[in-house]
């Protein structure tokens, strides 16, 4: 298990944790040193993750109002970016932001925060004004948004919406 994977693992065990989880748990269990995680745990709050730091351990803080982090796996061109993006905050997600994996630069991760079709018009806008291209551009439209949700069956809903959509590939 690569750094990378080891960090996906870590954000995945504390979306599903409801209680503190140590570094020291997360050591034992990836073989690595104490110290690892605890650098593990900063590169995740530097990409966007809040993670709180208890006598226990780490908590991921959720945002308002939903309780479950997911990430989706899309692939669409220029022009499904509102109809996707109305999609997920249509039915109770909230876009927490956009990842791709370049061939030469790795992932590249960007924080967008969309809960409504006001932010996603604004987004949407932004690109339009700016004449700039979506960050998917960089990898043929295959990109993940991380999303919050209130309940796996909003999820659920998400997900046969975009599959609906033909754009929708998988989820974890």
């Amino acid at each position: 298990m690569n750094s990378e994977q080891r960090r996906e693992k870590i954000i995945s065990e504390l979306q599903e944790s409801a209680k503190p989880i140590s570094a020291t748990c997360f050591a034992k269990e990836f073989s690595v040193t104490r110290q690892i995680i605890v650098a593990d745990i900063a590169l995740l709050r530097a990409s966007g993750y809040t993670i709180r730091a208890e006598h226990k351990g780490y908590i991921l803080e959720k945002p308002e109002g939903h309780a479950m982090l997911k990430r989706l796996v899309v692939k669409h061109g220029k022009n499904d970016v509102k109809d996707e993006l109305y999609t997920i905050v249509d039915n109770g997600g909230k876009v927490l932001n956009v990842i791709v994996e370049h061939s030469i630069y790795g992932k590249i991760e960007a924080e967008l925060n969309l809960s409504s079709r006001y932010d996603v018009d604004r987004f949407v806008l932004n690109i339009n004004e700016t004449g700039a291209k979506p960050l998917s551009f960089l990898t043929e439209g295959l990109h993940v948004h991380t999303i919050a949700v209130k309940d796996e069956d909003s999820f659920q809903g998400i997900v046969e919406r975009l599959k609906a959509m033909r754009i929708f590939l998988d989820y974890n």
